[in-house]
């Protein structure tokens, strides 16, 4: 089991604007792509700080985790991956990337697109940042 974080930022300066947290993969799955932190909950570890420590590991950001945004499955032979994705929020740290992640970065919602991200992980994004809004 994995699991996900969709990190949204709301810069003070630009509420209205905000900025997704995504890392490009240093490792397979989805070798150099562009996607939403995240990694194996290790055993015995509670969900949420598995959402917490691995934005840590890859990014260098504290996060305060929200609630579950979706559960993703995707089977690919002979690999079965049940990710669950959660809402985040930055509370701390400095932006580096770490870990699996080779880069880190708040990306504003209008450059999404020039990411390559899989529609899967659009379509969490999408429905994580209804969530934030209040839908």
């Amino acid at each position: 089991m994995a699991v996900g974080a969709v990190v949204i930022e709301r810069p003070p300066d630009a509420p209205d604007a905000p900025r997704v947290l995504l890392v490009r993969r240093a490792r397979p799955p989805l070798l150099g792509a562009w996607s939403l932190p995240g990694g194996r909950v290790e055993p015995g570890e509670r969900l949420a700080d598995a959402v917490a420590r691995e934005v840590r590991e890859e990014t260098g950001l504290d996060i305060r985790v929200g609630p579950l945004v979706e559960v993703v499955e995707i089977v690919e032979a002979p690999h079965h991956y049940v990710i669950l994705d959660y809402l985040g929020e930055p509370i701390g740290g400095a932006l580096s990337p770490g870990d699996d992640a080779s880069e880190a970065a708040l990306v504003p919602v209008s450059d999404l697109p020039a990411y390559g991200l899989t529609e899967i992980a659009l379509r969490v994004i999408h429905r994580a940042l209804a969530m934030a809004a209040g839908g």
